[in-house]
């Protein structure tokens, strides 16, 4: 078997999402966010979101596929700490 760029990708895309499943999971489990950083999630989010419009623009589909569930995860761990931080009643 001969590995080629696309299948670097993809082993890149898969161990780089996964990664971040470990923390995902464990807030959506707690809901607790307090450890986790607003300005860090926030530009998280917004540059995977970027890798995935990149990813759309030149038609790769590692970086579509990898940034579309990671960007889910980490809105969805953006929209906890936006609700614990500010909405939230103490």
């Amino acid at each position: 078997m001969t590995i080629t760029p696309d299948i670097i990708g993809y082993i890149a895309a898969t161990l780089t999402t996964s990664s971040f499943l470990p923390q995902a999971i464990l807030t959506i489990k707690t809901r607790d966010t307090e450890s986790l950083s607003m300005g860090m999630y926030s530009l998280f989010t917004t540059g995977v979101f970027c890798w995935l419009v990149y990813g759309v623009y030149i038609a790769d589909k590692a970086l579509v596929i990898a940034n579309i569930v990671t960007f889910i995860l980490a809105a969805t761990i953006l929209s906890f700490k936006v609700y614990n931080d500010f909405l939230k009643k103490k």
